[in-house]
């Protein structure tokens, strides 16, 4: 049997046909950022779907269930999105208006919590119960695994892990309070310290990186400044593992995973983050050297994590 994954962005959808073994075999995308109205974004997600089986040449009896992936608060129980900003979306009946294409069990669940699945999925250890994923990006998002089950509160919505609050009173974030983790450890924030740098310390080569490149910073930036040895480059760096760390320190605290995975952009810099971080977490979560210690790892799927994680939704 196969399973059909669907994630849905702010502009677009991708679909894939996934395997038992989480293994996409065919896969594509189509443009949703013109279409009007829920339905017209369900219809385009159910041709794209359709078409993703007949590249892959599956037929409908061999799919088992359709899992699509959507940003925003979701209602999984009755396959409904109580609110999305990014797709206008209030109270949206998805699940039951896909099923009008495509009349196989469908289910729905946040694109973040989907694509901690996937990861979790994607891991090569089966003793394995409990998962978190964090991704870096835009803001930090993340899913938590629980008992080898995807935890998303009464409501829906749980796993808002970027909202954990690091300092009191401290930046402004995007959902209304100040001091979010997210406004501390998202790429986002990597690149507004990384300016704030560069303005303060001009003659820096961090500051030059940021002039060569149109003035405008990038996460990679800092990064590249500390490693040819730039002081100030190395102070973003640091700061921004502390903030990173911090996070994780309270995720470890709260949840005890036996794994913390981190996505999104800025885990391209691999060893130059991810052995650092690790330094930090390590002696500051509850218990350090008197329990076993979660392992912290890159997650390894990119872009294909929110496409299984969707698809196994479903899975028993």
């Amino acid at each position: 049997m196969y399973y059909i994954g669907i994630d849905l962005g702010g502009t677009g959808a991708k679909a894939g046909i996934v395997t038992e073994e989480g293994t996409i075999i065919a896969k594509g995308s189509v443009p949703t950022k013109q279409l009007v109205g829920f339905e017209a974004i369900v219809e385009a997600m159910a041709k794209l779907a359709l078409k993703v089986m007949e590249d892959a040449s599956v037929s409908l009896d061999e799919i088992k269930c359709v899992g699509i992936g959507c940003p925003g608060s979701i209602d999984d129980k009755n396959g409904i999105v109580y609110y999305s900003n990014n797709l206008v979306m209030e109270n949206a009946p998805i699940c039951d208006e896909m099923k009008k294409y495509i009349n196989k069990p469908i289910f729905i669940g946040n694109d973040a919590n989907c694509a901690a699945l996937g990861e979790f999925y994607n891991l090569d250890d089966d003793s394995v119960e409990n998962f978190v994923a964090v991704t870096l990006g835009t803001g930090v998002g993340g899913g938590i695994i629980l008992g080898k089950k995807l935890y998303t509160g009464f409501n829906g919505a749980g796993g808002e892990i970027g909202h954990i609050n690091l300092c009191f009173g401290g930046e402004p974030c995007t959902c209304g309070r100040s001091g979010c983790w997210e406004a501390y450890a998202s790429a986002t924030a990597l690149i507004r310290d990384t300016e704030r740098a560069a303005k303060a310390n001009p003659d820096s080569l961090l500051a030059k990186m940021v002039n060569e490149n149109g003035g405008r910073a990038t996460g990679k930036i800092p990064f590249d400044a500390a490693q040819a040895g730039d002081e100030t480059g190395k102070k973003v760096v640091d700061a921004y593992i502390s903030y990173v760390g911090e996070g994780i320190v309270d995720i470890i605290n709260i949840f005890q995973p036996e794994v913390v995975a981190i996505g999104g952009g800025v885990c391209n810099q691999g060893d130059n983050l991810l052995v650092p971080l690790r330094e930090y977490v390590a002696p500051r979560t509850y218990g350090a050297g008197l329990i076993p210690a979660t392992k912290i790892i890159i997650a390894s799927l990119g872009n294909d994590a929110g496409i299984i994680g969707a698809a196994f939704l479903g899975k028993e």
